[in-house]
């Protein structure tokens, strides 16, 4: 898979979709200035490895795919369910990336200066969130049934 940035995108969205993702984040980084406030910042702070856009992406994406099918025809609402599952499986990969990262932080940080305290720590979530990922491709590589073709 190579990643790419697909900037044409941005021409099919609406203005009350990024509606939605300012108000759910909004209203999640609210919630995690509440928790910080009665419980403290340590624990606050675990709060703020949520991914405050995720919620509206997930609900846009299958929205997205579903309309895409729609266009062509084909009335498939499982599609988009299953983009949005796809999407979470990421979050869920870079959710582990992200909480090593503050556990590597929130260790070094004390003992090192600051510019190298996060630099290991965002070497570290690279490695975390990329190897899941490598792990994750292989398992479902080694599930996945090989496709016969007749002649």
């Amino acid at each position: 898979m190579i990643l790419h940035v697909n900037f044409s995108a941005l021409r099919n969205a609406r203005w009350p979709q990024f509606a939605v993702r300012f108000a759910l984040g909004g209203a999640i980084t609210a919630c995690t200035g509440l928790v910080t406030q009665h419980w403290g910042p340590v624990i606050g702070g675990l709060f703020l490895s949520f991914p405050v856009i995720f919620p509206a992406s997930a609900t846009l994406i299958a929205r997205h795919e579903t309309e895409k099918k729609l266009k062509a025809g084909i009335h498939d609402p499982v599609r988009g369910r299953k983009a949005a599952a796809l999407d979470a499986a990421g979050a869920v990969l870079g959710g582990w990336g992200l909480m090593c990262f503050g556990l590597a932080a929130w260790l070094a940080l004390p003992r090192y200066p600051a510019v190298l305290a996060l630099t290991l720590a965002g070497i570290l979530w690279l490695m975390v969130a990329a190897s899941l990922w490598w792990l994750r491709r292989r398992r479902h590589r080694r599930y996945q049934r090989p496709v016969r073709v007749r002649s």
